[in-house]
């Protein structure tokens, strides 16, 4: 079967060059995770990225060429990067690249699903002015030994945060946020979202939506390439910084001011980092529409792998 994928060739110096920066943009990350872990301690903001959305820091930092892509390579680069001679490359003469062949129906399924997502919300209009209060919801009439983050202080006495999260209109839309929500909160928010709604109801403005780009493109990985898989990551890491300096958590310690949402300046001060954040996003969703859309476009053949 003929491939659906047109290869393009990056010489040995431009793609190790990508690789360089891959590394500088993720490494210290992914080892401050591994350290900590070691050491049996946890960070209530960096760990996030490594635990909620389960791609490994090993994987993090490889770097590999998104499908399509070929690399020159020598002996030495398949012995210092052995991912690059794994079961998922192939390779002819000098050069590797990601086997096509491998690419199964379920994965190719879920590029298909994950490009109309990234569509769709493109194509909505975003809706800012929720102001992270979906963290203020997950903690909302809940006792001391409830609470997610039981080793950190709240900003708020219990029932001035409870006063103020029912002064407020709540509209999450993002279904991975509100299923977290207290059941004394989920009624309050102006949306129900499900997770078979997910298509209809995601939008630009939502934190989450866009930290979400990271998960979608782990999951379509490595057929993304790491270059993609890197700057979502950077985006995901601004985003989690922002709802966790708007939520009522005290983490000044730790060297995070907060957001303080529940004043008039705190409020407008989110949305203007939501709609910088929201910016961001935009053409890396592109970027992720694309890479999928190619990956649903492949077609899968029999192959040798790597020879």
């Amino acid at each position: 079967m003929t491939s659906a994928v047109s290869s393009i060739t990056w010489a040995r110096a431009d793609w190790r060059a990508r690789r360089d920066a891959h590394l500088a943009q993720v490494a210290a990350p992914a080892d401050a995770f591994v350290e900590r872990r070691s050491r049996q301690e946890k960070h209530p903001v960096h760990d996030f990225l490594f635990t909620y959305y389960n791609f490994s820091p090993a994987k993090l930092k490889q770097w590999l060429p998104p499908l399509g892509i070929r690399l020159e390579v020598t002996e030495e680069d398949l012995l210092s990067m052995p991912w690059l001679a794994s079961d998922k490359m192939t390779r002819e003469g000098n050069c590797v690249e990601l086997n096509e062949s491998k690419l199964g129906a379920h994965t190719r399924d879920l590029a298909r699903w994950v490009a109309t997502l990234c569509a769709n919300v493109l194509e909505r209009a975003p809706r800012f002015r929720c102001f992270g209060l979906h963290e203020w919801a997950m903690v909302y009439r809940q006792t001391r030994e409830e609470i997610r983050h039981q080793g950190y202080e709240l900003r708020l006495a219990p029932d001035d945060m409870a006063t103020f999260i029912e002064s407020q209109s709540i509209g999450c839309s993002h279904y991975d946020a509100f299923r977290f929500f207290t059941p004394a909160a989920k009624p309050m928010n102006v949306l129900q979202p499900i997770l078979e709604t997910r298509l209809e109801m995601e939008q630009g403005a939502c934190l989450h939506a866009n930290m979400d780009l990271y998960k979608w493109a782990t999951k379509l990985w490595p057929w993304v390439g790491a270059d993609l898989v890197a700057e979502v990551f950077t985006l995901a890491c601004e985003g989690r910084d922002l709802d966790m300096r708007a939520s009522p958590y005290d983490l000044r310690h730790l060297g995070y001011e907060p957001v303080c949402i529940e004043t008039p300046a705190g409020r407008q001060r989110y949305e203007q980092e939501q709609r910088e954040l929201a910016a961001k996003a935009v053409p890396l969703r592109e970027k992720l529409r694309q890479a999928a859309e190619k990956m649903a476009a492949s077609q899968s053949s029999s192959g040798l792998g790597l020879r």
